[in-house]
């Protein structure tokens, strides 16, 4: 098995979601010993944002690309690479006024491909990464119910339009709500790992 987390906090050590999705990844490796763990922290290293630049370099055809160029398209294959080897997805997500941080939509900026990771049918887009589990760790200040969640409608749909159909959402809520509440989302979070199959 090979697991990609991707942690998307810009807290560092003190990032809920980067705990939560630590958790999820010690459980798996537990259960799967021979796994190997490839970790991007995009919190601590982001990726460059999608720019003119960068859409340049991308519809320049490889062999007319400048060095620069060359270069910038190398970021993002290098995060296509390591979600196509990738059997699980482990993202961590934090919300951040009402979505997901930049850092983590810089990253499906770039894995988000037409022809490598999706491409045009006539019956629509169909997406190329299959056959993959995503569990998302979100951490969010409040408690927002399903029907009213402004960030989690967002990454299932990027998620789905690359076929990445198989994900599961964790939520550790009301960690701005006081103490105790935040210790209730942690709890609730953590209940939610340990029963993971």
């Amino acid at each position: 098995m090979n697991i990609l987390q991707i942690n998307s906090s810009v807290r560092g050590t003190q990032s809920e979601s980067t705990r939560v999705a630590n958790a999820i990844v010690a459980k798996l490796t537990a259960a799967n010993p021979g796994a190997t763990v490839t970790v991007r922290d995009l919190g601590a290293n982001p990726h460059p944002v999608l720019d003119e630049a960068a859409l340049g370099a991308l519809f320049t055809p490889a062999d007319q690309r400048t060095a620069e160029q060359a270069a910038r398209v190398a970021l993002d294959d290098a995060l296509i690479a390591e979600a196509q080897a990738a059997d699980v997805i482990v993202l961590g997500a934090p919300m951040y006024n009402f979505g997901m941080p930049i850092q983590l939509k810089a990253w499906f900026d770039a894995v988000a491909r037409a022809g490598v990771t999706f491409r045009y049918t006539a019956n629509g887009p169909e997406g190329l990464l299959k056959n993959k589990k995503v569990i998302v760790a979100t951490a969010r200040g409040g408690i927002y119910p399903a029907d009213a969640d402004p960030q989690v409608p967002h990454i299932r749909a990027l998620l789905n339009f690359l076929g990445m159909t198989d994900h599961t959402f964790i939520y550790s809520a009301a960690q701005a709500m006081g103490p105790d509440a935040a210790a209730q989302g942690q709890a609730e979070a953590d209940a939610a790992v340990a029963a993971l199959a």
